[in-house]
């Protein structure tokens, strides 16, 4: 395919004839492989509660264990919302932190996505609150967007197609969830696994930025590897669903609380990410080395280590913040971002791979390049 193309086109650009074969090669096979330019990063910032808490402390298992885990999964402490404290609340924290840093009217943005799964209320969205709440005018659409771990690449590439293919100029894309409020104390499997926090990119139009690059990807037979059963309705809530059942040692929840299959989120993210990463690489002519950082989804240090070594990239490259806030969903990384790559992002050019995964089955990479962006420092509240 690809020398037919070369000869018969009469081409001048390699790398362009190269991406035209890929482009065939993958709608022959229905991947979500895309581009979208035109759009650029120009701010970041994130939020997470005052309240921190650390698995050294975690009495519902044994001293050793405790070790054990945080050895394992790497999270020595998160940061944990109080009563009332919702993600909406995290997300707009960071987005009135942003918004004074960039200089931004308010009156200019025209659009606004909220990826969440932990929303204020069952009916209606969040988003439409946080339009009025942060004075974004009428004229500023707002909608939430359902999706945990993957939700940054996702979300980013939902708002940058409607930028890119609307002539908006600026639009915002907010992600954050409350992981921890819906996980049992007396779960080893999930409790000392989660944190919340809440994010904000800012996004512009701009006819120089480099295309963004895309690859999603679902495997929805695998939607029970992380579940909460009843509050949908599919199962409506009943005063069954607040009995304690055992399901392991050391692990009772309820039906309101997130079940966790911590083995088949295991194998599920060493099969599918970084084929889904190499591939993307492929589709636009690029290799690893080409880039920065690799910033993953904080799902665990264990997944998180293998997956960096099955990739061969050196540990500098690949940033962590799970072992101070925890595995934060959807916002895991722009928190990440903001709390471990400020200066640089701030400072520098960067080329950057981001790669996110889990609850669904979701996942996705998206490769970009940013250029002093704007970062706050993370906002506590």
């Amino acid at each position: 395919m690809f020398s037919f193309i070369q000869r018969s086109a009469k081409l001048e650009n390699p790398a362009y004839v190269r991406k035209i074969a890929l482009h065939l090669y993958d709608e022959g096979n229905k991947m979500a492989l895309f581009t979208i330019p035109d759009v650029k990063i120009a701010g970041l910032a994130a939020a997470v509660p005052h309240k921190e808490v650390s698995n050294a402390d975690y009495a519902w298992i044994s001293k050793k264990e405790r070790n054990l885990l945080i050895k394992t999964i790497g999270v020595e402490k998160r940061r944990i919302t109080e009563k009332g404290v919702t993600s909406s609340d995290l997300c707009f924290t960071a987005t009135v932190k942003l918004l004074d840093e960039l200089g931004w009217d308010r009156d200019d943005i025209e659009a606004l996505i909220f990826v969440t799964q932990s929303g204020d209320y069952m009916v209606p969205a969040s988003a439409p609150i946080l339009q009025d709440r942060l004075g974004l005018p009428k004229t500023c659409m707002a909608l939430d967007i359902n999706l945990g771990c993957s939700g940054y690449p996702y979300g980013l590439s939902v708002i940058s197609s409607l930028v890119n293919s609307t002539g908006m100029e600026k639009a915002l894309l907010l992600i954050g969830d409350l992981s921890n409020v819906t996980s049992s104390y007396r779960d080893k499997s999930s409790y000392p696994l989660f944190g919340d926090s809440g994010t904000a990119t800012a996004l512009v139009r701009d006819t120089e930025a480099v295309p963004m690059v895309f690859n999603l990807q679902t495997d929805g037979s695998g939607y029970e590897a992380i579940i909460i059963r009843d509050g949908g309705t599919r199962n409506m809530v009943t005063k069954k669903s607040f009995n304690y059942k055992k399901y392991g040692e050391g692990i009772y929840r309820n039906n309101v609380q997130v079940a966790l299959n911590g083995i088949e989120v295991f194998n599920f993210s060493l099969r599918e990410v970084v084929p889904n990463i190499k591939k993307t690489l492929e589709y636009a002519d690029k290799k690893l080395d080409d880039f920065d950082y690799i910033v993953f989804h904080q799902a665990n240090k264990l997944i998180n280590e293998t997956l960096r070594k099955m990739l061969k990239v050196n540990r500098e490259k690949v940033p962590y913040s799970i072992q101070k806030y925890g595995n934060t969903s959807g916002a895991s990384v722009p928190l990440t971002m903001v709390s471990e790559l400020r200066e640089q992002l701030s400072t520098k050019s960067l080329k950057l791979i981001l790669s996110a995964f889990g609850i669904g089955l979701s996942w996705g990479t998206v490769l970009l390049e940013t250029d002093a962006v704007v970062v706050p420092e993370v906002a506590v509240v």
